[in-house]
């Protein structure tokens, strides 16, 4: 018999693989199981719902980006203010990866369910704030430290630390409208000269 825990595992990656490479609604429950390998069953037995499903694969995959992504671009052997140059870069990297996997631009996974569902499905939506929110204090974080070594003087670290996720967010979606990686390369490392100043 093969472990629950593998048989979960595979619902969750492949929930994550066909969503994120189409959409939330074009990815239905028997499309879900029959990527994984297992029956509805199965699946109810872990997931009461799509939602429930999706709302985990939100958790699962900011845990990786975290481990993988955010804590490397983040680490403080660098200071602040190319520690934010390095998340655009990594971000890059990680976005030309999945370009050669999948031969196409797919974007933030984040941001692409945001766009699909925050007028449609409160859970969600709360959980892609939270994911959002915590990637603004990790920015808001680098910000105060800039403003504690002299690096930066002079701005609204909230309201910038914003800015710079919004435009995180608004970079990558323009990537994906004209399926073109390199957008991100040419823009992301600009994010870290975003100010805005107090009023």
């Amino acid at each position: 018999m093969e472990p629950i825990v593998d048989t979960q595992q595979r619902i969750l990656d492949s929930a994550r693989e066909l969503i994120y490479s189409r959409s939330y609604a074009d990815v239905g429950v028997a499309a879900i199981c029959e990527h994984a390998g297992v029956k509805k069953g199965s699946f109810y037995h872990f997931f009461p719902s799509k939602r429930d499903l999706t709302l985990a694969v939100l958790d699962s995959h900011y845990l990786e980006i975290k481990d993988h992504l955010l804590n490397q671009a983040f680490a403080n052997d660098i200071p602040p203010m190319a520690r934010l140059a390095r998340f655009g870069q990594l971000s890059y990297e990680f976005q030309k990866q999945v370009l050669n996997d999948t031969g196409r631009v797919i974007g933030c996974f984040f941001g692409n369910l945001a766009s699909e569902l925050s007028t449609q499905d409160e859970p969600i939506r709360l959980r892609i704030e939270q994911i959002f929110s915590n990637l603004q204090s990790g920015i808001r974080q680098v910000l105060r430290e800039a403003i504690a070594l002299g690096e930066v003087q002079d701005i609204d670290v909230e309201a910038t630390a914003q800015a710079m996720l919004a435009y995180f967010e608004g970079v990558m979606l323009l990537a994906k409208s004209q399926n073109n990686v390199e957008i991100m390369g040419q823009l992301f490392h600009a994010m870290a000269q975003i100010r805005i100043s107090p009023r």
